[in-house]
């Protein structure tokens, strides 16, 4: 079991059962106690849980969103089958408003190079974008990053949004239902989405399976805003049903 695979099993153990014990996630994931504790350590440095002697306790409230850092880890083939399709469907000549997220970054990735206009809502895709001239065109907006997210926020994002318009966005779903519409774990985050649907003429949600049926604390508005959505196998047919008879198109990668 590799490192990024361990976190994960070691975080999940936390967050299903509140907390845990170094011998416990030992025997859980078949690496020694100063290897547990070691992860440990890194785990509380990314805000997952927090240390105790012996062991570790949640810091992840039910429905809170995962850092970032942990979720880069996450459904990674899925992610990338995801990215590489919506990154088909994006145009050479085409303004593209990009969501923060780790999908979204998979697809900053992808456009790198590309004759394409690209506004990243996050820190990390401007750095990935940063030296995609002069075939990629940057625009960098304004914005308060959020603290472990890289995510732009804040009133200056919204003023670079309204003052834009583009052809199509790339949104990153925290929450996607045909009966709860399109949500957010953060209510900043959300005026930022909704503000990225009105600036753009075409909105694609990139979302892996986990997050159909799904709802996260802050609305955004309804599932009807998103014109197609890309996902994976592992998305209940079921709910892709229920979106798709709401009215947007569902492409599985």
């Amino acid at each position: 079991m590799n490192n990024a695979d361990r976190h994960r099993l070691i975080a999940q153990a936390v967050k299903d059962s509140g907390s845990a014990t170094v011998p416990d996630l030992a025997g859980l994931t078949g690496a020694s106690e100063m290897t547990i504790r070691r992860d440990l350590d890194t785990l509380a440095a990314q805000g997952v849980l927090e240390r105790f002697r012996g062991g570790a306790r949640t810091l992840l409230l039910r429905g809170q969103e995962p850092p970032f850092a942990l979720r880069a880890h996450e459904a990674l083939d899925a992610k990338r089958r995801i990215a590489a399709e919506v990154a088909r469907l994006i145009a050479d000549g085409e303004t593209v408003l990009l969501d923060s997220g780790t999908t979204c970054l998979d697809v900053a990735r992808l456009l790198h190079g590309r004759a394409v206009t690209v506004m990243p809502l996050s820190l990390q895709a401007i750095h990935t974008l940063s030296d995609a001239a002069p075939a990629t065109t940057l625009v960098v907006p304004g914005g308060r990053p959020r603290s472990g997210e890289g995510a732009l926020t804040g009133p200056l994002t919204l003023a670079s949004l309204a003052a834009l318009r583009f052809d199509t966005a790339i949104l990153g779903c925290c929450g996607l239902s045909a009966a709860e519409g399109v949500t957010a774990y953060d209510l900043d985050d959300a005026a930022v989405k909704k503000a990225i649907i009105a600036s753009t003429r075409r909105v694609i949600a990139a979302a892996d399976g986990s997050k159909l049926g799904r709802t996260a604390h802050a609305y955004v508005g309804p599932s009807s805003l998103v014109h197609t959505l890309v996902t994976d196998t592992s998305a209940a047919a079921e709910e892709v049903a229920a979106l798709e008879q709401a009215g947007t198109a569902v492409i599985t990668a």
